[in-house]
């Protein structure tokens, strides 16, 4: 079980997540490319039981840096169609999240 550096000081009605369990993939596309370039901001999908909080001691603790901002969003699953039925892809969260000047992550 893993720890995390220093206790939540909030309280949180659902489960607890560890750090292993709110950061679920990074992101890798074109539009997240030119943010961590340019912004030095990474995008995540995350658990979307996560609050910003646990996102960015998620991180600090898995990448060992500093986060600086942490934005999300609620993605709605779009309908799609498998023969004669529709059907709905997953709801799922994703979160950017904005670095200090001095830390990197290098995900290559």
């Amino acid at each position: 079980m893993v720890t995390l550096r220093h206790a939540p000081t909030y309280t949180r009605s659902g489960p607890i997540l560890e750090p292993y369990q709110v950061i679920l993939r990074p992101l890798i596309t074109e539009k997240a490319t030119h943010l961590s370039e340019r912004h030095n901001a990474y995008t995540f999908e995350v658990n979307p039981l996560a609050t910003k909080t646990e996102i960015k001691e998620a991180v600090q603790f898995l990448f060992d840096v500093k986060v600086a901002d942490v934005r999300t969003q609620n993605h709605r699953g779009k309908l799609r169609r498998h023969r004669l039925k529709m059907g709905r892809m997953r709801n799922w969260k994703k979160a950017i999240v904005a670095l200090h000047d001095d830390y990197r992550i290098d995900f290559y």
